[in-house]
C-alpha cells in the first residue's frame, strides 16, 4: 500500500500541492480567454474517459491534477471568460477565490452563533455594509426589526420569503396543518422559474400562482395585478404574496416597485423583490433608480456572484422583519440547545432559511469588499454598463439589426432583421465557433439574441469582437455561406 493510501495529506504535501493549485488557476486566468467559450464536447463523451470504477489505492495528486486538463477542462464551458456574454454572468475574482480558499481551509459549519461566532458575526456586518452600499431602506438592517443573511441563490431566498409570507398570512397555521389550496401568490409573466419551483415546493400549489400580464418592456402591469387580487378574493381565495423583479432573465426588465409595493401594502400581501444581477448596479448612486419604491418591500435580495466579483455561491437576503422569518423556520431540537441561543442575544442563521448546516461564505464577501473598496466596485460596474451601452448603439447603427427593448443596464437584446430561423442559425454558427458564447429569449414572441456585459474581465476589445463577428457571421449567413 503506497502512502497516499494509508495517511492523510501532510501539511507540507498541502503547502506543494496548495502551490500548485493556485498555479493552475492564476495559469488558466491567463489562458482562459483562449480556449472555446462553450464546451466543444459530445454528450456522454466525458464519462466515457473515465474509468468504470473508483481506484482500489490511493494515486499520486500529481496524476490527479493532470487528469484536470486531461479529462475535465474539455468540459468546462468557461464562464470566466471575457468571451462569456450568455444568460447573466457567474462571475468571480482572486479575492473572491482566495476568500473561498480560506473557508474550505477553516471548514466551519456555522449553523449557531455558538458554532463559530465570527461566521455568524462577520456575515450580519457585510450584510449591514451591502445595504448601505445599496443604499437600501434602513429597515433591512440588523440594527433594527430586519437583518440580512446569505443564502445559496436567489431561488432559495424567493422560497424562504414566500413560505415567511405564507405564515403571516395564515397566522402560522400552514406549518402545523399544510396549505388549504386557497392560498395565491403573484408575479409576472417574466419573472424567473424559481418563483412557481417554490410555489410547488412550499405546498402552496404551481396552479396557484397567478402570472401577471407585463407592459411594452415586459415590466409587470400593476393594474393587471390589482384586477388578478381582486378576482382571487372575490372568488374566496387568500392572497398573499407578490415577487416583483428588478432586472428579469429575458430582457432586465424593471417591475415598477412602487405602484406594486402601495398595491401589497393596501392588500395586506408580502412583496419580495427578485434584483438577482441587476441589483450590483445599485452600488452607483445613478443607477439606484432600479430600487424606487423599494422601502415598500418586505424582503429583497441579489447575487454578488452574478455581477459583484465574488464566486458562486453567494445570495444576499434581507427581511424588513426578521421574526417573521424566524417564525417560519425555527425549530430546536435539544441537541441545538445552548447557552448563547437561549439568552437571546446572538442570531442563529439556521432559523433563517431552509437548511441547517452553513458554509462561511461571509469570508469571500468581506474579502471582495475590502480589496476592491466601494469605489473600486464602481468602477467595474460603470464599465460594463458602458459597454453594452456601446454595443446598443453599434446595433442601432446597423441597418440590419435592431434592438428588441432598450437596454437599462448591461443586457442588450437585439436581433437580425431576417427572423427568427435566421437569428437561431446565426447563434448556432456564433456557439459553434468557440469565441464567445451567447443565449437567446423570447420577447414578443420573436426570437431574440442577448448580449450580457458582465464577466469579471471583460474589456473593450471583447466586446468589439464580439460585434465584429456577430456581423461578420450575419453577411457570410445571409450570402449562402
Amino acid at each position: 500500500m503506497n502512502d497516499a493510501a494509508s495517511r492523510h495529506m501532510s501539511p507540507e504535501e498541502f503547502r506543494r500541492w496548495g502551490h500548485a493549485v493556485v498555479d493552475w488557476i492564476a495559469d488558466y486566468q491567463r489562458r482562459v480567454a483562449e480556449l472555446p467559450v462553450l464546451s466543444q464536447v459530445k454528450p456522454g463523451e466525458i464519462r466515457a474517459a473515465l474509468p468504470a470504477s473508483p481506484p482500489a489505492r490511493g494515486e499520486p495528486f500529481d496524476a490527479i491534477l493532470a487528469d484536470v486538463d486531461r479529462l475535465i477542462l474539455p468540459g468546462i464551458t468557461h464562464w470566466q471568460s471575457p468571451n462569456f456574454f450568455a444568460y447573466f454572468p457567474a462571475n468571480t475574482s482572486g479575492p473572491s477565490i482566495l476568500g473561498e480558499l480560506l473557508s474550505a481551509g477553516l471548514g466551519v459549519q456555522g449553523m449557531l452563533w455558538a458554532t463559530s461566532p465570527a461566521c455568524t458575526e462577520l456575515e450580519t456586518h457585510v450584510l449591514d455594509w451591502l445595504a448601505e452600499m445599496l443604499d437600501l431602506p434602513a429597515k433591512f438592517k440588523s440594527s433594527g426589526t430586519g437583518g440580512g443573511v446569505i443564502q445559496d441563490t436567489a431561488s432559495s431566498a424567493v422560497l424562504a420569503a414566500l413560505i415567511a409570507a405564507r405564515e403571516r398570512a395564515t397566522g402560522g397555521a400552514t406549518n402545523q396543518l399544510g396549505c388549504n389550496g386557497k392560498l395565491t401568490a403573484y408575479t409576472s409573466s417574466q419573472a424567473h422559474s424559481s418563483v412557481e419551483k417554490a410555489a410547488g415546493i412550499a405546498g402552496v400549489g404551481r396552479s396557484q400562482l397567478r402570472l401577471v400580464d407585463v407592459d411594452e418592456t415586459f415590466a409587470m402591469n400593476p393594474e393587471a395585478l390589482r384586477s388578478a387580487i381582486a378576482r382571487d378574493r372575490a372568488a374566496g381565495l387568500t392572497p398573499f404574496l407578490v415577487c416583483a423583479t428588478v432586472g428579469t432573465t429575458s430582457s432586465n426588465a424593471m417591475d415598477p416597485l412602487g405602484p406594486i409595493g402601495q398595491i401589497c401594502r393596501e392588500s395586506g400581501l408580502w412583496l419580495h423583490v427578485d434584483a438577482a444581477m441587476a441589483g450590483s448596479a445599485a452600488v452607483c448612486p445613478e443607477f439606484r433608480w432600479i430600487h424606487a419604491g423599494l422601502e415598500l418591500a418586505d424582503s429583497y435580495a441579489f447575487n454578488p456572484h452574478k455581477w459583484l466579483f465574488t464566486n458562486f455561491d453567494c445570495d444576499c437576503f434581507w427581511v424588513a422583519d426578521r421574526a417573521a422569518l424566524i417564525r417560519a423556520f425555527s425549530i430546536l431540537p435539544e441537541y441545538l440547545r445552548n447557552q448563547a441561543t437561549q439568552s437571546g442575544a446572538v442570531i442563529d442563521y439556521r432559523d433563517w432559511h431552509v437548511q441547517l448546516g452553513r458554509r462561511f461564505r461571509a469570508l469571500k464577501l468581506w474579502f471582495v469588499i475590502r480589496y476592491y473598496g466601494v469605489a473600486g466596485l464602481r468602477h467595474h460596474v460603470r464599465e460594463h454598463v458602458r459597454l453594452a451601452q456601446a454595443f446598443a448603439d453599434w446595433v442601432r447603427a446597423d441597418p440590419d439589426f435592431e434592438v428588441v427593448v432598450p437596454p437599462p443596464l448591461n443586457l442588450v437584446c437585439f436581433r437580425h432583421r431576417a427572423g427568427d430561423d435566421f437569428n437561431r442559425a446565426m447563434l448556432e454558427c456564433l456557439n459553434a465557433s468557440g469565441r464567445l458564447y451567447l443565449t437567446h429569449t423570447r420577447l414578443g414572441d420573436r426570437y431574440t439574441l442577448r448580449l450580457c456585459v458582465g464577466q469579471t474581465h471583460t474589456a473593450p476589445g471583447h466586446v468589439a469582437a464580439a460585434w465584429d463577428l456577430i456581423r461578420a457571421t450575419a453577411r457570410q449567413a445571409a450570402n449562402g455561406g
